[in-house]
């Protein structure tokens, strides 16, 4: 028992900022690469924040925090591609993660130009091209709407995922008459 507990003392609290950040890395996430391309430029980073939004239309959000080149470059350009990565790939999310200059970033592994224009990982696990639909700002994000124009994914692959700063791949659950 501590000196404050046993005087009845209760511990301050920890910021709920620090509790929220601890709770969200026990959330696995799917890994992407972002991408889009302004004047020429290629550009893209990993990020985690990524769902589908709506079937009808089919549409996805982004969230990027609004400091980064790419947010900036995304209210600019009406088109940005999601590629996910497959379980063999974490060393392109840390290339995209940092890790890599930015100008070098697509030289590793197999990019391609979709023909709107941005890089698509060719053996991405899955991979969608949206065209931006809207910008939501919000704290130090901005959530990004983007309505899907194209797509294409891989039955042979498994998406890499990240959850409490490590990579790791999804196992699926037995049924629940195999428990």
């Amino acid at each position: 028992m501590s000196a404050t507990a046993a005087l009845g003392i209760a511990p301050t609290p920890a910021p709920i900022s620090d509790a929220f950040r601890s709770t969200m890395r026990r959330f696995p996430a799917t890994v992407t690469v972002i991408s889009a391309c302004r004047n020429g430029a290629d550009h893209g980073m990993t990020a985690t924040a990524v769902t589908s939004l709506s079937m009808d239309p089919p549409s996805l959000i982004i969230c990027l925090n609004n400091r980064t080149y790419l947010h900036d470059m995304l209210l600019e350009v009406p088109e940005f591609a999601v590629s996910v990565l497959t379980d063999r790939q974490a060393a392109v999310s840390e290339g995209f993660s940092g890790k890599i200059a930015p100008e070098r970033r697509f030289d590793a592994a197999d990019w391609v130009r979709h023909e709107r224009g941005m890089m698509v990982l060719g053996s991405a696990h899955a991979s969608v091209v949206c065209r931006r639909m809207g910008a939501v700002p919000y704290g130090t994000h901005t959530i990004f709407i983007g309505q899907v124009v194209d797509t294409r994914h891989s039955d042979d692959t498994t998406a890499l995922m990240y959850e409490n700063s490590k990579y790791c791949a999804p196992q699926h659950a037995l049924p629940a008459s195999q428990n």
